[in-house]
């Protein structure tokens, strides 16, 4: 018998270690054909999982209905599994370096209940090399097994895109890396009863971690090139929008938009590869150039509308400032590393008062991450409204509402570019 045969007749069960945006959603698939246990430390998390709530908001109702899941914090039930996949978080510390204590908190539990034939794969994004040289030394000391031979490991890596409708597991091919030949046909086999897109199987562990961080690299390097264009065309009095609109209409355009980078992803991946490369004695340029200019432009944001309301006539000290938005892209209530918060704090810096919304995210949430109150409904009159992030409620609002909320001439800033053309009263900005 093998691993996959075991699965599948229930014999075995496999493990889901970290239930979050990530690891939620792969439980839940394999629950449908597997016996699944999802494994987490936060036991708030946990309680609302076993009432059938997905606390992400992403799934969708009744996801948990028939569902062959089992959700614990119990060390000793999460022994019972022999197919381990571990998504827990993989963020920065203060100084930009990587902050690997989730992940290696949740191997040494994994490695504290491995047993002889098991296999351990993971799906958290990080460096080149982190699996065999950081985690799977550890997974041997606390095992007392050898990998390769009495357990087999392997790296998937994540690419769950929070928010997204489109894009699914099921639908998204999946790199799919092993230790051994036969550990790569274990864990291919086991993940397509999950994904239907098809797997691709990456030659090495080390070729699938450098597969994944250079996804989001290539997209925060472009997206860096937008924001300094957005800076740039701002100086001339043209809109990068219109310029993006008209640049999209040549057939091999890359059209990506100028904005916020945070989250998870974009905002993070970068510095593993930085810290690797680092590691090698080399100084990646262009990387860490388009990490500066993206950490940048909340900051810069503001300071562009603080200068439009000190054009106004107004005082920006005591100025009131509604912020629409606090997530970290539009339609998901995911508040990790948002970059708006660094606009709220160049406001307050500058002495106004400043209000949060956000019909997406929850106000513990923001309370507990940034000390932050987040309001129900706007209380204007305002001096400065900045759309922030363009949720599908705040796409359908017009000029008459912002007016509403005005006091007398205001500044409409609009991060997205959502209103442009729209705006007549109010002194518009966007990137």
């Amino acid at each position: 018998m093998n691993m996959y045969t075991d699965l599948i007749n229930k014999r075995k069960k496999l493990a889901l270690v970290g239930l979050g945006y990530v690891g939620l959603p792969i439980a839940v698939e394999f629950a449908k054909t597997l016996s699944v246990i999802g494994f987490d430390i936060n036991e708030e998390r946990l309680a609302r999982l076993r009432m059938g709530e997905d606390p992400n908001g992403e799934l969708p109702p009744g996801a948990f209905e028939g569902a062959d899941l089992h959700f614990t914090s119990s060390v000793e039930e999460l022994r019972e599994a022999s197919f381990y996949i571990i998504a827990v978080p993989t963020p920065i510390d203060a100084h930009n370096e990587p902050d690997l204590s989730p992940l290696l908190a949740a191997t040494r539990t994994v490695g504290s209940v491995l047993g002889r034939g098991d296999v351990v794969v993971y799906e958290s994004t990080v460096y080149p090399g982190c699996t065999e040289e950081d985690c799977v030394p550890l997974l041997e000391q606390l095992s007392g097994l050898r990998a390769g031979v009495d357990f087999k490991y392997g790296y998937s890596p994540e690419r769950i895109n929070p928010g997204d409708r489109v894009h699914t597991l099921r639908n998204t091919v999946k790199i799919v890396s092993g230790c051994d030949e036969a550990a790569v046909c274990d864990i291919r086999d086991v993940y397509a009863l999950v994904v239907d897109a098809g797997l691709h199987l990456a030659p090495s562990i080390r070729v699938a971690e450098a597969a994944k961080i250079i996804e989001n690299t290539q997209r925060d390097v472009n997206i860096a090139l937008m924001n300094e264009l957005s800076i740039i065309f701002d100086r001339m009095g043209i809109n990068t929008y219109d310029v993006l609109e008209a640049a999209a209409t040549k057939w091999n355009f890359l059209r990506f938009s100028p904005g916020l980078v945070g989250g998870h992803c974009i905002g993070v991946d970068p510095y593993y590869l930085v810290h690797k490369a680092k590691e090698l004695q080399y100084h990646p340029k262009m990387i860490n150039s388009g990490r500066f200019v993206n950490d940048s432009m909340g900051r810069y944001i503001a300071k562009k509308i603080v200068k439009r309301v000190l054009l106004l006539g107004k005082n920006i000290l005591r100025a009131r400032v509604l912020v629409m938005g606090i997530t970290f892209k539009e339609n998901v209530s995911d508040i990790r590393n948002s970059k708006v918060v660094d606009m709220i704090r160049e406001f307050q810096d500058f002495g106004a008062l400043v209000d949060v919304v956000d019909p997406k995210a929850s106000p513990a949430e923001v309370e507990r991450a940034y000390g932050l109150p987040l309001l129900k409904e706007p209380s204007g009159p305002y001096d400065a409204i900045v759309v922030a992030v363009a949720h599908t409620e705040y796409r359908a609002l017009d000029e008459p509402y912002f007016l509403s909320l005005a006091r007398g001439q205001a500044v409409l800033g609009d991060v997205k570019g959502i209103y442009r053309h729209h705006i007549r009263q109010l002194d518009y900005w966007s990137l």
